[in-house]
């Protein structure tokens, strides 16, 4: 999968209210993928901005976590997720994705 295709499976997630009232990004080795959530509907895009929340992770690594093939929790326990900024929001994240 490309960073397009994961963008577009991203948005797919959040829809237009995710209800999590935050902006994180996905800062994977192909590039970035921006969701700022504060806003309705949902903005997600491909350009870098701060957000509360950035998940470092290789894109293969973010599709298995969307795909449910990786738990949030095991990748970054592992090391293959690493969080900077709001853990709140990360684990919001975590929910949104398993659920």
């Amino acid at each position: 999968m490309n960073l397009q295709s994961f963008t577009e499976r991203v948005q797919a997630l959040v829809g237009t209210d995710s209800g999590l009232g935050a902006s994180f990004k996905f800062a994977t080795d192909e590039g970035v993928v921006v969701v700022d959530a504060t806003k309705v509907p949902n903005v997600v895009s491909n350009v870098d901005a701060d957000t509360d929340c950035t998940l470092n992770m290789s894109l293969s690594d973010a599709v298995d976590m969307l795909n449910g093939d990786m738990n949030p929790m095991m990748a970054f326990m592992s090391g293959k997720l690493k969080v900077k900024g709001d853990m709140g929001v990360a684990m919001k994240i975590a929910d949104k994705m398993n659920s």
